[in-house]
């Protein structure tokens, strides 16, 4: 997930008339934008055709993980049953919420573990997006899922800022396993970057190591730490109203803008801007620039110490001229500035708008956009062409993942949660899996036959038996053909398999022959072959009487090939010989020997000779036995 990276190859363009002479066309693929000149006929690999912006995400062996991850949260969600009202699914979609964040998070901490030698730089920008996307989804989480009220809003903001703001706790760290941390030269930056935090407590305990080295202005020292301490903080779950609370923080303020205006701290100055921050003096907040680094850092600490009962539908003022003040008119804002002026002005749809151009992957907006949907916040929100928002982005979103090698199959999960348009997706999607692989090709089969896809069951049927027959694996191809329903193509493998068996006297593949079972009924020649099969297993086992009638039932079916009557004919010669064999099978046998003597008359004489004396010998011992019988 990063921005556009824009890498031209060699390609002499002017200015904006040779790109209108050159005719220039383009194509958006899930994962590149191919640029190529239409005056050309474009070949394989041709220097005219241009990848200007290619996803390395999907590619990332640590980023996988967050799609792996996000894939079984999203399949969690969707199982939250419809019936239950919104309100009290609230804890869950928060929950929720927080499973996704973590999981980014997870990947963060890995890359950057593991940003180092060649991976740095691609690594490092990775988690620049990852941290603005944690930042984004968190804000929406407090402000859209959360939908935290007056009081609870600003404790939900210090916490958002305090988690994006964690330079903070090194520093800290930092002064105080120092020898003499008072004496430190970034004492006093952490003590105020605590104090802008709202973490007065910590601050108290920063500013204790100094108190204790300068006991001629203890008393200096105690009156800022009385006034860290009474620093009104508002309990949700407590018993006190908002109103209670807010005359509570006014009497606090009041108090803080007297020891201002006494000139309580005058003797030390960074006691001073401490209580010039208190009292929520905007001009000493914009002297931290350096400690806030950000105007939403700026916007939340400006709140705190002037309206720390801000309501939601006030906060887009509070946030506009906060970003004014703090970026200056020189300093234009950034995207991500942008995204989050958005979230604050509350429109949701501009926020999943501008990360969408922002970011070079759906994984965000798709995500996001569907949790949103589930909270019913964005029902009003309906596309032109027929889908709704969150359906849009998640198609594109699991398009993306389709060319992944491995991750389309977590895909197929996102296209059965999209209704309208989902298996619409699927289907076109499937066609284009190179099936590269028989243990890839029956995943494939299962999702398709799981879904009742027919259609695309048949066709990667089909595929998989044609390939198994270029490369002479008849049994393979068989099978394939047998699961397709494709009675032509059954045909085709079960002549093979005769053919075979005439060149070399003997079946392969014995175990798919053996076990046809009903699915011999899709051809007659299929039929056949699993019959003829079954001829020489009865006569392997010396069930000549079986394997008699068996071979007759063939022959009078009228379903065995012309050219393979004499072969038919040839292996009941050793059966004539056997005493189970009963005489109108002889009768009959010599009937159709007969027959095929006319038909053919390019027969092999020696053969033919052969056939005519064994059959008129059985015939004549048969005449013979039934004359016995008779007398």
């Amino acid at each position: 997930m990063e921005e556009v990276d824009v890498e031209p190859s060699p390609m002499v363009i002017a200015d904006l008339n040779s790109f209108i002479y050159r005719h220039l066309g383009f194509e958006w693929g899930p994962g590149d934008l191919l640029v190529y000149e239409t005056n050309y006929k474009l070949s394989a690999g041709s220097p005219l055709v241009h990848v200007v912006r290619k996803d390395e995400d999907i590619c990332s062996p640590i980023l996988r993980k967050l799609f792996n991850e996000s894939h079984l949260i999203f399949v969690g969600l969707q199982k939250i049953k419809e019936d239950v009202p919104s309100k009290n699914k609230k804890s869950q979609f928060v929950s929720i919420s927080k499973n996704y964040r973590s999981v980014i998070r997870a990947c963060m901490e890995e890359l950057q573990q593991n940003a180092d030698g060649s991976l740095a730089s691609q690594y490092g920008d990775q988690v620049s997006i990852l941290l603005a996307i944690e930042l984004i989804w968190n804000l929406c989480e407090v402000l859209f899922i959360d939908a935290a009220p007056a009081g609870s809003l600003l404790l939900h903001l210090l916490d958002w800022v305090r988690l994006h703001k964690s330079d903070v706790d090194a520093r800290a760290r930092e002064v105080l396993q120092s020898e003499s941390p008072a004496q430190h030269q970034s004492y006093w930056d952490v003590v105020i970057s605590l104090v802008l935090q709202g973490r007065m407590d910590e601050a108290r305990q920063v500013l204790s190591k100094q108190a204790s080295l300068r006991a001629e202005s203890s008393s200096v020292f105690k009156r800022m730490d009385v006034l860290l301490q009474t620093m009104p903080i508002f309990n949700p779950t407590g018993t006190q109203t908002l109103t209670e609370f807010d005359v509570k923080w006014r009497h606090w303020h009041e108090e803080c803008d007297r020891c201002l205006q006494d000139n309580t701290f005058a003797s030390n100055r960074h006691l001073e801007t401490i209580v010039k921050i208190l009292v929520g003096d905007e001009d000493t907040i914009l002297e931290q620039k350096e400690l806030l680094s950000t105007w939403y850092h700026f916007l939340v600490t400006r709140l705190l110490f002037t309206h720390p009962t801000i309501k939601p539908p006030d906060l887009h003022y509070y946030a506009q001229s906060s970003m004014n003040m703090f970026l200056g008119p020189r300093a234009p804002p950034e995207p991500l500035d942008i995204i989050l002026l958005s979230a604050f002005e509350f429109d949701l749809h501009q926020v999943i708008k501008d990360c969408s151009i922002a970011l070079n992957n759906w994984w965000f907006v798709a995500h996001l956009t569907d949790l949103l949907d589930h909270c019913k916040l964005l029902q009003s929100h309906n596309l032109h062409f027929g889908s709704n928002l969150r359906e849009f982005l998640v198609l594109e979103y699991a398009s993306g993942l389709f060319t992944h090698h491995s991750l389309w199959q977590l895909a197929v999960d996102y296209f059965d949660h999209c209704p309208e348009f989902g298996r619409v997706y699927l289907e076109l999607q499937i066609e284009r899996i190179p099936l590269d692989t028989e243990r890839k090709a029956i995943k494939v089969l299962r999702i398709c036959e799981d879904r009742q896809m027919s259609e695309q069951v048949r066709s990667i049927c089909k595929i998989m038996a044609k390939r198994a027959l270029r490369n002479n694996r008849l049994g393979s191809a068989l099978s394939w053909s047998i699961r397709a329903k494709d009675a032509a193509f059954a045909t085709l493998i079960s002549e093979r398999f005769l053919q075979d068996y005439c060149n070399k006297g003997s079946f392969t593949d014995l175990d798919l022959l053996d076990n046809l079972g009903p699915a011999m009924l899709l051809s007659d020649r299929l039929t056949f072959l699993g019959k003829y099969r079954e001829f020489h297993r009865l006569y392997g086992e010396n069930r000549f009487s079986e394997a008699a009638k068996l071979l007759l039932s063939l022959m009078t079916a009228k379903i065995a090939p012309r050219g393979l009557w004499m072969t038919l004919l040839t292996d009941a010669l050793p059966l004539l010989e056997q005493k189970e064999v009963k005489t109108r099978t002889t009768h009959a046998l010599h009937s159709h020997f007969t027959v095929v003597k006319k038909l053919d008359e390019d027969i092999e004489s020696t053969k033919t000779e052969l056939l005519r004396l064994a059959l008129a010998r059985n015939l004549a011992m048969a005449i013979v036995k039934e004359g016995t019988i008779e007398t």
